[in-house]
């Protein structure tokens, strides 16, 4: 096991990570807050205006309702919007939902998330992720679900719906801070269609992109049997050189989506069956090599310091069935889906281990080292669920679900010269291989719930669920060669029951104001721990408690329309990556604190003007310090806080908000056109919590050494500006866009490049905004 034998900054992954010192991160102009009338019936049409606000349909309640009289805080885009600005991946519009923070880790699908400051200290997810009625994703704690989010690549996709807050009462385990919700498109039973698209794109001192798509709708027998299919390939444009051999454009890659869709529609009964396939692969991270003293790029603009390529892949195939029966007085819901996700994730380590070849094994020079990755997921879940008919003063709901996922985490450090050939004898039997280890994970959850709420006027409503979920998980640490662990295999368990609680009152001030509030909580599931002496077998649920109040209204004859909500959430039982008797695993530990204030206003100023605003203020801070950490050193102990009390969390700005404006213009015959423009602002965040540490002799009584605080790398704010345009008719669209007009550089993360064996960090590495980006797009409809 490695024991620190100075001081230096640690923010470890479970086990191998920090036993190597590895790094890891941590790590469009529409109006987004509530604005989705491009649903599926208006994106099959030419918009030559703007609409009346205030009928967008949701189901962030398991039922289908306006958005407006949902007692939750809400935005949703549109697929239509998506296309319209050219959105392929979270960060394109992210910053436009208010609330929702994305940090890019420089490839598409390598995304972490976080909602209303509730950002993840350890490797489990605390937010949900859903393609239409079943969940996708890890609810474990080994398949880095913090740093994977399913980034979808939006093509045949009806809307996006982001849920604030904590869903644990009807999306349960790892929801706690909100729920991502890609609505897919349905097949239509009554128009045959076809669609064929292109696109080019171009990046300011990088390649050139294009993309390819096709989608048709096909009934095969009317208003019974529908078949919807899509594809779209989309080449991404590299933009990051390699300063070390001159290579250029290193980070390009390719995203692909294909998707079918079966509906059978009978007299009281529908079934409708999905399949997707998404990949993406990427030949380097987007990242570039900064000096860690003045922050300024290392080398030259968007170039970074690489021996070893960072390949990265990522592939899911999604299956869902859902069979949804109209009983008369309630409707039956069966959600079946199983997904199989893999994923390959190669990191350069030339920087932490290069120097081991001639500091440890007495060669003449450094080497090269990179870590290998590989995690592989299948998840099948099943949901049951019966709703009462819409209308009545009593509205219930209650369910049942079961989960099964069975994991892999393959993780393999290497140890080569630095061209990359393998060590001379005899050194590359002994060191060739610095660890590799697998860790299968089995996890199963069964879980109940309700919600049920009842009109005392028609005026008031007051709603309230339950959900009690136990889950039971498997875990294996299988060390089977290299020299940073022992050769073993070792076993664990964990079980746990949890119950999860909301109240939401809600008042109809109006019949276009509603004034609501809301108390849940959440939770995010614990497990067991990696098998290492001193380290606690399992780590315990993360558990939290929000209080909201909110209202939504239309103002103006439906021509104004304003969301605003406050909140204050308490964090107990938060999970982090510690150390125990200087080995890592996971802890509970400390509390937390998020407060804020978020709104949405979107205005039609004319019938062919509409402007839009959104922002919020957070305010998210540990409410006391982590448990501290005690690694011995030889004659000196190291004790490590790795949070104090007042610290932000991680990647959560203070403030933010946009600005956008959609103009729509008349032309002649059926052809309308539109500009646009968003305009964006992050404020500084920070890139982890401070450090604390004390070092002490280990005499009787201990002095103290030293007594130091670091405080954590800070991202400066940024401000991004987005245009686009385009020309439509029944058949033909035709649009041109610009990504971050004025070429803004600003880093989503940014971690240093530590030397293991000196603790010197010679650069850091951080990961920008995408450069400006031109691009054309044209669809065609037949």
């Amino acid at each position: 096991m490695r024991t620190l034998t100075s001081v230096q900054r640690l923010r470890p992954m479970p086990l191998v990570a920090a036993i190597a010192g590895i790094l890891w991160f941590a790590a469009p102009p529409v109006a987004l807050a509530q604005q989705a009338q491009a649903d599926s019936e208006a994106a099959d049409k030419p918009a030559n205006r703007v609409t009346t606000l205030g009928g967008v349909v949701v189901t962030a309640d398991k039922r289908e309702e306006n958005i407006n009289r949902v007692a939750s805080s809400i935005s949703v885009v549109a697929g239509e919007q998506l296309e319209k600005i050219n959105a392929t991946q979270l960060s394109d519009y992210a910053d436009y939902i208010p609330g929702f923070q994305v940090v890019s880790l420089g490839s598409p699908g390598k995304t972490a998330v976080s909602m209303r400051g509730i950002a993840p200290l350890s490797s489990g997810s605390t937010i949900g992720t859903y393609i239409d009625e079943t969940p996708v994703g890890s609810s474990g704690l080994y398949q880095r679900a913090t740093q994977l989010t399913l980034d979808l690549l939006p093509y045949d996709i009806q809307r996006v719906e982001v849920l604030r807050g904590p869903q644990g009462t009807l999306y349960g385990a790892g929801s706690m801070g909100g729920l991502l919700k890609y609505v897919t498109r349905e097949p239509d039973l009554d128009e045959t269609e076809f669609r064929i698209g292109a696109g080019l794109s171009s990046v300011a001192d990088g390649e050139t992109g294009n993309t390819v798509r096709f989608g048709a709708n096909l009934p095969i027998t009317k208003d019974r049997l529908g078949l919807r299919l899509s594809y779209t390939r989309n080449e991404i444009p590299g933009y990051i050189d390699n300063a070390v051999n001159g290579e250029e454009d290193i980070n390009d890659g390719v995203q692909t989506s294909a998707r079918a869709a079966l509906l059978w529609q009978g007299d009281d009964v529908s079934l409708k069956l999905s399949a997707m396939r998404q990949t993406a692969d990427t030949d380097n991270n987007a990242y570039v090599a900064l000096d860690p003293v003045t922050g300024r790029e290392l080398d030259r603009d968007l170039s970074n310091r690489i021996w070893n390529d960072e390949l990265y892949s990522r592939d899911i195939d999604y299956y869902a069935a859902t069979v949804d029966w109209d009983l008369g007085w309630a409707d039956f819901t069966s959600a079946t889906g199983y997904s199989d996700t893999s994923a390959f994730i190669r990191q350069d380590t030339t920087v932490e281990y290069g120097q081991f070849t001639n500091l440890g094994l007495g060669l003449p020079d450094p080497g090269s080292s990179f870590f290998d990755n590989m995690l592989s997921l299948k998840k099948t879940t099943q949901e049951f669920r019966l709703t009462s008919k819409s209308g009545s003063p009593f509205e219930w709901l209650v369910g049942a679900f079961y989960t099964k996922e069975e994991g892999d985490n393959s993780q393999f450090i290497a140890l080569r010269q630095l061209d990359g050939s393998a060590l001379p004898a005899p050194f590359d039997a002994i060191a060739g291989t610095l660890a590799y280890l697998t860790l299968p994970t089995d996890y199963k959850e069964t879980a109940v719930f309700a919600n049920v709420s009842y009109h005392f006027t028609d005026k008031f409503k007051l709603g309230a669920g339950v959900r009690y979920a136990e889950n039971d998980q498997n875990f294996s640490q299988n060390v089977t060669e290299g020299l940073l662990l022992p050769i073993e295999t070792t076993s664990n368990t964990s079980s746990e029951n949890v119950f999860n609680w909301s109240l939401s009152p809600q008042f109809q001030l109006t019949e276009d104001t509603l004034l609501y509030g809301k108390i849940a909580t959440g939770y995010q599931p614990g497990g067991p721990n990696v098998v290492l002496p001193g380290i606690p077998p399992s780590v315990d649920s993360s558990t939290l408690t929000s209080y909201e109040l909110g209202m939504k209204a239309l103002f103006a004859g439906n021509r104004l329309q304003l969301d605003v909500a406050a909140y204050r959430i308490d964090w107990q039982d938060i999970q982090i990556i510690t150390f125990f008797n200087g080995n890592s695993g996971l802890a509970n530990g400390g509390k937390a604190r998020s407060q804020g204030l978020e709104f949405s206003l979107l205005f039609n100023a004319t019938s062919n003007l509409q402007l839009g605003f959104n922002g919020n203020y957070t305010d998210a801070t540990l409410s006391e310090d982590l448990p501290p950490l005690f690694i011995p050193s030889g004659p000196v102990t190291v004790q490590l806080n790795n949070g104090l009390e007042g610290d932000v969390l991680p990647y959560i700005p203070k403030t933010s908000w946009s600005a956008t404006a959609d103009y729509y213009i008349p032309m002649s015959g059926n052809w309308s056109g539109n500009v646009g423009a968003g305009l964006r602002w992050v404020d500084g965040r920070p890139t982890a919590t401070s450090e604390r540490q004390v070092i002490t002799t280990t005499t009787t009584p201990p002095v103290v050494v030293s007594d130091t605080i670091t405080p954590p790398i800070m991202l400066g704010s940024y401000i991004s500006l987005d245009l686009y345009a385009g020309i439509s008719n029944d058949q033909w669209s035709i649009r041109a866009y610009m990504k971050n007009a004025t070429d803004e550089r600003a880093y989503q993360t940014i971690a240093d490049k530590t030397n293991a064996l000196t603790n010197e960090v010679p650069f850091q590495v951080g990961a920008p905004i995408r450069p400006r980006t031109i691009g054309l797009e044209v669809d065609y409809r037949f």
